[in-house]
């Protein structure tokens, strides 16, 4: 049983089970903090390890990245550099490390 969110790859290695989840690379549960998409990904999973009848089989989620982006936009956008403007990204950098440390002194954490 794999939950993964690059589908070419897992059909390239031949996964058994697989849930699928369209989200960037490294969100295979879904959104960070969204618990219940969290839990209802799991629940997928558990279900598919228990009725899968043939090997091979995926199930794929309906969960959407950005209910707003119906172009899905992301997917061209995401992990793009311009390698013109460097400066921006060493602040988007230190701007996600402070939400992380203030994310930490909150309680939360990615499951």
């Amino acid at each position: 049983m794999v939950i993964g969110a690059a589908l070419d790859i897992l059909a390239r290695c031949g996964t058994p089970r697989t849930v699928y989840n369209d989200m960037p690379l490294g969100n295979p549960l879904g959104k960070p903090f969204d618990r219940s998409m969290h839990r209802e990904t799991l629940r997928l999973a558990l279900t598919l390890a228990v009725d899968a009848k043939s090997p091979g089989t995926v199930v794929e989620t309906s969960f959407v990245w950005d209910a707003f982006d119906t172009d899905e936009s992301w997917k061209r956008n995401f992990c793009f550099i311009d390698p013109n403007t460097p400066e921006k990204y060493l602040a988007m950098g230190e701007e996600n490390r402070q939400r992380r440390l203030d994310n930490k002194a909150k309680g939360l954490f990615r499951e």
